[in-house]
């Protein structure tokens, strides 16, 4: 942390982490002299904006607090901290939107990785036609590889199918009591 940011100031999060309440009516932000206000004007968040704590998030999307820890370890939400000793996470709505993402993501089937290179793709609006052949070029990959897994699941199902039609046939041939039902 920068020890010239007051210690509100979230490290490497570009925003400060006063509300209206920590400046005085003089502007004046607590325990600092008046000339750190300006500076600090406009990096105030907007009153409006939506924030959100990992039990809220983890509430919202039916996942575990470990598993939003788990994705902020990969890199794929990187929360500011709050607190003593930045203990506190403080989601913002770009946060839950590359949650959501990211569990978009895997319910597609898509690894970490790739969600990881989707999600950073959007970070930078420079050339999203780029972008989108990318993000097509991912889905096509990943239809492929469910069309073929869909392949092998009707194919071991035949199989299975086929083992429990021989041994029905063979359990009536012996006389061996009643075979379980076909499913």
């Amino acid at each position: 942390m920068n020890p010239a940011l007051p210690p509100k100031y979230g490290a490497g999060s570009g925003q400060a982490r006063y509300n209206a309440l920590d400046v005085d009516v003089n502007g004046k932000l607590p325990g600092r002299p008046a000339l750190w206000a300006p500076a600090f004007s406009t990096h105030l968040p907007n009153p409006t904006m939506r924030t959100y704590t990992i039990a809220e998030l983890a509430r919202e999307f039916d996942i575990t607090a470990r598993a939003i820890r788990f994705y902020e370890d990969q890199g794929l939400i990187s929360p500011s901290r709050e607190g003593v000793g930045g203990r506190n996470r403080v989601y913002t709505a770009r946060d839950r939107t590359h949650l959501k993402l990211t569990l978009r993501g895997k319910r597609l089937g898509l690894t970490l990785s790739e969600i990881k290179s989707i999600v950073d793709m959007y970070e930078s609006p420079k050339d999203t036609v780029a972008q989108m052949n990318r993000f097509l070029g991912v889905l096509a990959h990943q239809r492929e590889t469910l069309e073929q897994q869909r392949e092998d699941i009707e194919m071991a199902l035949a199989e299975i199918t086929a083992h429990e039609e021989e041994c029905r046939r063979m359990l009536a041939e012996q006389g061996a009591g009643a075979p379980l039902p076909a499913p």
